[in-house]
């Protein structure tokens, strides 16, 4: 497992269209969820043999070749296999993953919700052909055909797994156990100076959950899509809690090593870490609040301008297979896409513990969405804030 930075900001300027080499199926522009207008851009219509080398933008531990750890490579065979050489690129935000693919230079890349947005409506990423890939007819369906990963019912890549954002809280400390997200922004805590939170703009739509169930007047139905007042209402609610705040964590070693020493008894996590601190001796619990939570699902796209499209197809394919999905699922801390995957990982409670199949549990959970000026939650009549006001508000909430 390894650290996983997802802070993000807004690519600026206007939306180019862009080729992408090979011809197949069109995919004609258009208008998606957000009202922006789409790239015409062709999606294959075929593999052939791999050109050789497939060139990856990943998060760290997605693409483990037993460099890291012997034991752990999922790399090796695919290449020997297909004989395509895979060279990966670590990214250390999605920021850097959005810049990268503009430059044409990679032909895969593992987004986030934060960044597929951006990626899709920026002309950098190609429509996908599911048929093409055997192994989608085994994912979850939870994950398929979802604001982030499509528009208008057309695929831009396929999914990879998925994860909620956690309260978690050490139980020797807090009490009773909490089972709301209020005991992170009551300004009346008792835990001021212990608390802690996700040190990234994305967070302001934990903020948004919380007001859709405590504050229903402002109409949020969207944590992704907020207007002035609704969006203002969220910066308010997190300059407040930040008087709370001892830490902004996004280093999960350290919120680990933070909850351990006591220097945080409460706040957002994964499972992942909570599973870290229990094993590292922490007194720890971690729920799904009441009012739901947001969360994370990470999306193969193949870049618009992929000079090794078959072998791209191929490792799409290869990544989401139940071995390779269950490798990095267990590695990395998450829950597999491929509901094959859980039949084949190590742990043989891994599903269970990461909720995998539990799509009335992931019900509940806002995946992260690029936030747009044009209203993700479907509404014309006004405009929505977007991720650069969103990174800008952010900046004055931690002051």
């Amino acid at each position: 497992m390894r650290t996983r930075w997802m802070t993000a900001a807004l690519a600026a300027g206007v939306l180019t269209l862009a080729a992408c080499g090979g011809g197949g199926d069109d995919t004609s522009g258009g208008s998606g969820p957000g009202g922006l207008e789409l790239p015409k851009i062709d999606k294959l219509a075929s593999v052939g043999a791999g050109e050789g080398v497939v060139n990856i933008v990943s998060w760290a531990g997605y693409v483990e070749d037993g460099t890291t750890d012997k034991a752990v490579d999922w790399v090796t065979g695919f290449e020997k296999e297909t004989g395509c050489q895979v060279n990966n690129k670590v990214a250390g935000t999605s920021d850097e993953m959005v810049t990268l693919m503009k430059t044409g230079e990679y032909d895969l890349v593992s987004a986030s919700g934060d960044a597929s947005l951006r990626l899709i409506y920026g002309g950098d990423v190609a429509p996908v052909n599911t048929d093409l890939i055997a192994n989608y007819r085994d994912v979850f369906d939870g994950l398929k055909n979802k604001q982030w990963n499509a528009v208008d019912g057309q695929p831009y890549g396929v999914p990879h797994g998925r994860g909620a954002n956690l309260l978690m809280y050490r139980t020797d400390t807090v009490t009773p156990a909490p089972t709301s997200w209020s005991a992170v922004f009551d300004p009346a805590s008792p835990h001021k100076g212990k608390i802690t939170a996700y040190d990234s703009p994305i967070y302001i739509a934990d903020a948004a959950v919380y007001l859709m169930a405590t504050k229903p007047d402002l109409g949020i139905t969207n944590p992704y899509a907020l207007d002035d007042t609704q969006f203002q209402a969220a910066v308010d609610l997190l300059k407040q809690q930040n008087e709370l705040i001892g830490e902004y964590w996004s280093d999960y070693t350290k919120e680990v090593q933070a909850f351990k020493a006591g220097n945080s008894v409460l706040g957002t996590t994964w499972q992942v870490i909570a599973n870290l601190s229990k094993a590292d001796g922490a007194p720890v619990e971690a729920i799904l609040p009441t009012e739901g939570a947001t969360g994370w699902s990470d999306t193969w796209m193949i870049g618009a301008k992929a000079a090794h499209p078959n072998c791209a197809y191929l490792w799409m394919n290869h990544i989401i297979s139940p071995e390779a999905n269950a490798g990095v699922a267990e590695w990395f801390g998450e829950a597999p896409a491929n509901k094959l995957a859980c039949a084949v990982t190590v742990a043989k409670d891994h599903c269970a513990t990461f909720h995998a199949d539990d799509e009335a549990y992931f019900g509940k959970v806002w995946y992260w969405t690029t936030p747009l000026a044009r209203c993700v939650d479907g509404r014309t009549d006004v405009t929505c804030k977007d991720y650069s006001a969103w990174t800008q508000a952010w900046t004055t909430i931690k002051g």
